[in-house]
């Protein structure tokens, strides 16, 4: 039986994807720094920590690491490459990473550490496959309720089109790859089936809601200010910004439909996650 771990099991994406990994019946470790915050999930869970080595034991007799993008942006690079070579030392079979759409070839500042991790991930010696992930559509619901309060949603993305996805359809992804075969050394474009722009979004949250919700597309320095306003870091706030008018020039868009071939259903419509959002 192939032992599949996951990193970062008690986040968003990788508690979905340790139910989408159980669904097909695999056998699952959790790996996460407080693994008693993973009890729940009826898996064997174990401690691990991107920056201490003192827990990379936690990958003796995993077959297939998921490796899931850290969330501490101090050095996610040096992180990235220290599981990596432990994973490699270990005698892990395969690493799945979860990267960033078009990988080298994004503008966005966040692509960076991807970018890294990607490099170092196909010349480490280890098998690897790589989802390139796209935007998901809850980044952007997740502060619908605060928009529809102040009566319109912000950023600085222009008419650029997003290609989102859910992160449950992501989180299929990983299960699809991680517990099947043929996927050794593939690189994977994901992103959703429906593209829109924010303006888009903003007269769909308006249907729903029943009143006008503008979007106000504002320039780069001016949206960066706010998002530090509400309380993140300088340096975030910048790579979301950046983010937000890369976007504008296609740095998220992709109609290729390779993650509803992959995991064998149309991707969630960006209306489901709206309504979902707005009933949380």
């Amino acid at each position: 039986m192939t032992t599949i771990a996951v990193t970062g099991a008690t986040g968003q994406l990788g508690s979905l994807a340790i139910s989408a990994l159980k669904a097909r019946g695999a056998t699952v470790v959790a790996l996460a720094r407080s693994p008693e915050k993973a009890a729940g999930f009826g898996v064997e869970a174990r401690a691990f920590d991107y920056t201490n080595p003192e827990t990379f034991g936690a990958l003796t007799g995993v077959d297939v690491l998921v490796l899931i993008s850290s969330n501490d942006f101090n050095d996610r690079v040096g992180q990235h490459k220290a599981a990596i070579d432990a994973a490699k030392a270990a005698g892990v079979g395969r690493v799945v990473y979860t990267s960033i759409l078009k990988g080298d070839a994004s503008p966005m500042l966040l692509a960076l550490d991807h970018i890294g991790t990607e490099a170092h991930l196909t010349s480490a010696g280890v098998t690897y496959t790589i989802l390139r992930n796209g935007w998901y559509t809850e980044n952007m619901t997740g502060s619908l309720a605060a928009s529809v309060e102040h009566g319109a949603m912000i950023g600085s993305a222009g008419e650029g089109r997003f290609a989102s996805a859910a992160r449950a359809d992501y989180a299929e992804a990983i299960a699809v790859v991680a517990a099947g075969a043929g996927h050794d050394n593939a690189v994977y474009e994901l992103a959703g089936d429906d593209a829109y722009t924010m303006a888009e979004m903003a007269a769909e949250v308006s249907r729903q809601v029943g009143k006008t919700i503008p979007y106000n597309s504002l320039p780069e320095a001016v949206y960066a200010d706010i998002l530090k306003s509400f309380g993140l870091p300088e340096g975030f706030a910048h790579v979301l910004a950046d983010s937000d008018v890369k976007a504008a020039s296609g740095a998220l868009f992709d109609d290729s439909k390779t993650l509803s071939r992959l995991i064998g259903r149309p991707t969630t419509p960006m209306a489901v996650t709206v309504a979902a959002a707005l009933k949380a």
